[in-house]
């Protein structure tokens, strides 16, 4: 006869041995697929911002998407899940864009802000109204909602600051480097509001090549101001991971 502790012992080595769960296959796909077609959405969002401005309507996104409003709905719980998704998608791509356009090992400092900053610029230029959307979307009514491009931000400036920081010879705070990069999201989100205006049918207060020379040069000194708060003196003719020495 065997005792009740044999016995639980057996049913413990029994499910260890059965290995993790499988995963069902028909949830896999139906995640996939609403991952799918909420980007499409996504994509018909972008397209309608192009026609219609930042006034655009949720009926307006779901017939540039082909589909009736229910269908929206069914995949956006209300007007902030989509303004949340279209905010992520414009992060990733400016990342991408960005990142993708420098070369953080050979790129000197001066080199990489103004690519960035040219990027970036391209990016706004591309989709003004998505911009302005961002900035002053009626699909975001509560404080709390309206929150959520600064918390992308957030997320972005974190993202930046740890790259770096594996980036320098020297050690520097991961949380300053946070600081000051959050710091100019917030510059260039302002100029940026101020460069394209709420009225889509105004040109821009400024040309292309100024408002870059403009961001590149505000980020370069928001940069430079922190350095020297942490005693660190910037060379920006070098490398990123030579330019940074201690005073």
């Amino acid at each position: 006869m065997r005792h009740g502790g044999q016995q639980r012992s057996d049913r413990a080595i029994g499910t260890a041995s059965a290995g993790p769960k499988r995963v069902d296959a028909r949830t896999e796909r139906w995640r996939a697929h609403r991952l799918e077609v909420r980007a499409e959405f996504v994509d018909a969002a972008f397209r309608a911002l192009g026609k219609f401005g930042p006034e655009v309507s949720m009926g307006d996104i779901a017939k540039e998407a082909g589909a009736a409003k229910p269908k929206l709905y069914r995949h956006f719980e209300d007007k902030t899940d989509l303004y949340n998704a279209i905010v992520d998608r414009v992060r990733d791509m400016l990342w991408d864009r960005i990142v993708a356009g420098v070369d953080l090992t050979h790129d000197s400092v001066r080199d990489l802000v103004r690519r960035g900053a040219a990027d970036y610029v391209l990016v706004v230029t591309e989709h003004p109204n998505v911009f302005r959307f961002m900035l002053h979307s009626h699909f975001t009514q509560q404080a709390d909602e309206s929150e959520r491009a600064l918390q992308s931000a957030r997320q972005s400036a974190r993202r930046a600051a740890e790259m770096f920081a594996g980036l320098l010879d020297h050690r520097i705070d991961v949380d300053s480097i946070e600081l000051v990069t959050y710091s100019i999201f917030g510059a260039v989100a302002s100029a940026t509001d101020w460069w394209i205006g709420a009225n889509r049918r105004q040109d821009p207060a400024l040309p292309v090549e100024k408002f870059v020379a403009y961001l590149a040069e505000s980020i370069s000194a928001l940069a430079e101001a922190n350095a020297r708060l942490n005693g660190i003196t910037i060379d920006a003719d070098q490398p990123l991971h030579q330019a940074f020495s201690a005073e």
